[in-house]
Parts: structure tokens; sequence; C-alpha cells
């Protein structure tokens, strides 16, 4: 991977992170940490996101990042993180 596909990786984490974390208002806490987490975990789903999801519509890609799974990649692990998140607290909670 070279810096660019790295670039733009982070630019879709950064989108989904900011929409989960503050237009939807989706998130574990409300503090930054909370959103920078989202970010890595996006990014991670992003960067996964062509090898599991596929290669879908070879015109919009660059290098090896295929722009929709790439999307779909971070939005799905992004959800994911936020719902074990919830799912541990409110079991910590209980304890």
């Amino acid at each position: 991977m070279n810096f660019v596909s790295f670039i733009i990786l982070l630019g879709f984490a950064l989108l989904v992170s900011l929409i989960l974390h503050y237009v939807v208002k989706y998130f574990v806490r409300k503090d930054l940490g909370s959103f920078f987490g989202e970010l890595v975990i996006a990014w991670i789903g992003a960067w996964l996101g062509s090898a599991v999801l596929g290669y879908w519509f070879s015109s919009w890609h660059f290098d090896k990042v295929y722009f929709i799974p790439a999307f779909l990649g971070a939005i799905a692990l992004a959800v994911l993180y936020v719902e074990i998140s919830k799912t541990f607290h409110v079991a910590l909670e209980k304890e």
C-alpha cells in the first residue's frame, strides 16, 4: 500500500467517523477519545473492505482501494465497534 492509498482510506474513515459521531450521535462516549477509536476502527474496516466485500465497480478505484467496498467496510466495522462496546458497558454495569 502506498501513501496515497493510506490517505484515501483515512478519508473514508474520517468521513464515516464524523457522520456516526457528530451527525447521527452514534458513539460509545461523547468525548474525543471515542471519536478517535471510531476513526481507527473505521480505517481498519475500510482497509479490509475490498478484500472481504469484493472488488465492485472496477472504474471506481485507486491502486487496490475500491471505493464502495472500502466505504461499506468502514461503516460496518465502526458500527460493530460501537455495538460491542455498548454491550460490554451495559454488562459491566449490571455486575
